[in-house]
Order: C-alpha cells, then sequence, then structure tokens
C-alpha cells in the first residue's frame, strides 16, 4: 500500500512538472501532449478501474489547482478516463502496441474535447475542439507507445500484470 501511495505520488509530481514545464513549451508552437492522459491510462491498465479512478482523481484535483479554475473538472474527466481504461484493462491485451496506440487516441481525444469545451464555455467551436483534439491525439498517442514499448524493452518483460483468470463468484 505504502509503494502505491508514494508511487502515486512521485507520477503526478514527475506529469504536473512535465506538464508545465517542457510540454507547455511544446505546446506553444502547436504540439499537445497530454502527460496527464498517459499517467491515468498507465496506471490504470496497471492497477485497474480503482487505481485508475483514483489516480485520475488525484491528479485532476492537482491539475485543477495548478490552473486555476473551477475545482473539479480535470478531475472528473480524468477520473472517468481512470474507470474506463481499468475497466478495459480486464480485458484488453495490454501488451500490444497497437492496443496503447487506440487507448491513448481515444482517452486524449476525450480529455481534449472535455478541456477545450469549458476553455470556450460560453460558445465553443467545434471545429476547433476537433482540431485540436486530433492533433493531441496524433501526437500523444504514439509517444506514449513508443514510451511503453522502450520501458518494456528495457524492462525485460511485460510491464502490465497478467489479467485475472479464473471463475467468477458464480462458479
Amino acid at each position: 500500500m505504502r509503494s502505491g501511495l508514494g508511487g502515486a505520488v512521485l507520477v503526478i509530481a514527475v506529469a504536473l512538472l512535465l506538464r508545465s514545464t517542457a510540454l507547455s513549451v511544446l505546446a506553444s508552437r502547436g504540439v499537445v501532449l497530454d502527460v496527464l492522459v498517459f499517467v491515468v491510462a498507465l496506471w490504470a491498465m496497471r492497477r485497474g478501474e480503482v487505481g485508475g479512478t483514483l489516480l485520475g482523481f488525484a491528479i485532476g484535483i492537482a491539475a485543477d489547482l495548478d490552473a486555476h479554475h473551477w475545482l473539479g473538472r480535470q478531475a472528473l474527466a480524468l477520473s472517468l478516463i481512470g474507470y474506463c481504461i481499468g475497466r478495459l484493462g480486464h480485458t484488453l491485451v495490454r501488451d500490444r502496441t497497437r492496443t496503447h496506440l487506440v487507448v491513448l487516441a481515444i482517452a486524449t481525444a476525450v480529455h481534449q474535447i472535455w478541456a477545450t469545451a469549458f476553455e470556450l464555455a460560453p460558445s465553443p467551436d467545434l471545429v476547433f475542439m476537433v482540431r485540436r483534439a486530433v492533433l493531441a491525439a496524433v501526437f500523444t498517442a504514439p509517444a506514449g507507445a513508443l514510451v511503453l514499448a522502450i520501458t518494456r524493452r528495457l524492462y525485460g518483460r511485460s510491464i502490465f500484470p497478467n489479467a485475472r483468470l479464473g471463475t467468477g463468484p458464480t462458479g
């Protein structure tokens, strides 16, 4: 339990630090890498829906406090993303690069549409929202899949635990 909590705090701190320093420079040039979604997706695929939801909420609240806007915007979106990916993680082949690409692309697009809708609150521009979501997904998914592939190669084995096999409560 302690290693999970310490790991979560470290992951949140590193993700927020990256988001506010190096990745903000890229974002100003039009390259959006959604590190928050990457971290939540990775944690949810590794720890399941409970871990994904809790980390999504924690990193979302921290991001909301950092951005000085309505508290809970990012927390709700990232919690739901963590829960959905954690639930899907029981049935997905989590060691496939294609799986990582698809999961990261969809999660990034959903998060960017959510965030952009609140930024343009009175009259959201649908074309801008879709363009931003597609660009973020195009940049985040391959970068995240590459990081996971390199990590898997350096680690020497799967970084995700096997899906729980066996019978359920009905026998």
